[in-house]
């Protein structure tokens, strides 16, 4: 700390007090400015920080395809992966693209997250937006690109490229193609894709490259950084979007696919979710029963659904009770659930069991009211008038995974594709038809000991 002449002026009187003094303040201050560079050190080491699903995968692949729920900390990888590369010379010429120059700007460059933020102060890079550049102290250097103008990467060449939220882009084939072409410097070039997926052709076709090794695929959730997320936020999504098909979207970054020639899609059951609080008064509940021709191990499922609708005609999805049961035992399941719900009959399809449906409900309770309804037209002509009230939003779906196993075989049931039978959506076309269609697709109800 002192020079030989400032430790020999230490000893004249009169001034050792004030030069010790002196020297336990620069003591303090040296210490804590080695505390602050620690800090600072710890604060931007991303390894310490990084979950093993944010660092770079080992392997020869050419794309990282990072498929993650909202607030994963995908953006954060995505510029740490980024600061990590150009550190060590593997990216000198970087595109980086979003769905717009402003979003690359907002989100990928100066978000809290974005590359300007996860550099210390000493090699932060330098952000040009005239010229939709990043420069580095090191002579790397990336360009912004939007994929509204794709048209932009012809003439560049790159090593390595980020493409933020692919799965918004209108045009992504051709942004991804463009891109393609101008991946052409170094020795291996490579790109991070960091989205929160949509069925597009474009994802399907990158998934499927995994199996050849060219794409690295890593998936997570919402609640894998939920240690750095609002606990109000998570309450919300949690209460809100847990259990339906939009959280399995959005929060555990799951690729929903549509069946080809489906009746029902992500878009419909996503429109029909509801909150529970959101429950208005309900004039009339039926629980609806395609009960299993056979109750053996092989046999298939009893579709029980319950169902009601309000004074405008609405109809409300409540709950599905489907499962392998044995005749007594359907009819216990679907008897509780008429006292649970307070329902106001039970309809159940007879094609099959004819007399003995209503004599097995019969040998339970007596008194309940009954509606047997048979099956004239097939499957998807009896879905159809259902299909067509989830398009004009006149049906609901009660938030939660007692409706999981319905809405997956309402997106997977494709007619003269499905070979499986659905016997939870043959429940639901009861149910909603007993409800909401037009009374000559129906016959009157029937009070057990009373013709």
């Amino acid at each position: 700390m002192f020079s030989k002449e400032t430790t020999d002026f230490r000893g004249e009187k009169g001034n050792e007090k004030a030069l010790e003094k002196l020297y336990r303040r620069f003591y303090r201050a040296n210490k804590l400015l080695e505390l602050d560079r620690y800090r600072d050190s710890l604060l931007y080491h991303w390894d310490r920080h990084a979950r093993a699903n944010q660092r770079v995968p080992k392997g020869q692949w050419r794309a990282w395809l990072i498929l993650a729920g909202r607030g994963f900390g995908k953006t954060r990888t995505g510029a740490e992966t980024l600061r990590q590369w150009v550190e060590t010379g593997q990216a000198r010429r970087i595109a980086l693209i979003g769905d717009t120059e402003s979003e690359v700007r907002d989100v990928m460059i100066e978000g809290e997250s974005g590359l300007l933020a996860v550099h210390p102060p000493e090699s932060r890079p330098t952000y040009e937006p005239s010229k939709r550049q990043i420069s580095w102290p090191n002579g790397a250097v990336a360009t912004v690109f939007s994929a509204e103008n794709y048209e932009q990467l012809r003439g560049p060449q790159f090593d390595c490229a980020w493409i933020d939220e692919l799965c918004k882009f209108k045009k992504a084939e051709k942004v991804w193609d463009q891109l393609n072409f101008a991946l052409r410097l170094g020795k291996h070039p490579r790109v991070i894709l960091t989205t929160t997926p949509r069925p597009t052709p474009l994802l399907k076709e990158l998934i499927q490259g995994e199996r050849k090794g060219d794409v690295y695929v890593t998936r997570g959730t919402t609640f894998e950084n939920i240690q750095n997320l609002s606990p109000s936020f998570i309450h919300f999504m949690r209460s809100k979007y847990l259990g339906t098909t939009l959280g399995e979207q959005e929060l555990k970054g799951r690729v929903l696919e549509q069946i080809e020639g489906a009746l029902w899609n992500h878009d419909l059951l996503s429109a029909a979710s509801m909150r529970r609080d959101d429950m208005p008064e309900l004039k009339r509940i039926v629980v609806a029963v395609d009960p299993a021709v056979t109750s053996h191990g092989k046999s298939d499922e009893t579709g029980i659904v319950v169902a009601g609708v309000d004074h405008e005609n609405r109809g409300y999805v409540l709950d599905d009770l489907s499962g392998k049961y044995s005749p007594s035992q359907w009819a216990k399941v679907a008897i509780e659930a008429y006292h649970r719900y307070q329902a106001d009959s039970i309809v159940a399809e007879v094609n099959q069991g004819g007399d003995m449906v209503e004599t097995i409900i019969r040998s339970i309770e007596n008194s309940i009211p009954f509606r047997a309804v048979h099956a004239t037209r097939g499957k998807a002509l009896r879905a159809e008038p259902v299909v067509s009230l989830y398009e004009q939003g006149r049906i609901y779906h009660r938030k939660g995974e007692q409706l999981k196993k319905l809405e997956q075989q309402m997106l997977d049931y494709a007619p003269g594709i499905s070979a499986k039978s659905p016997d939870r959506l043959d429940a639901l076309v009861w149910a909603i038809t007993e409800l909401l269609l037009p009374t000559d697709l129906k016959v009157k109800p029937r009070i057990f000991g009373f013709d």
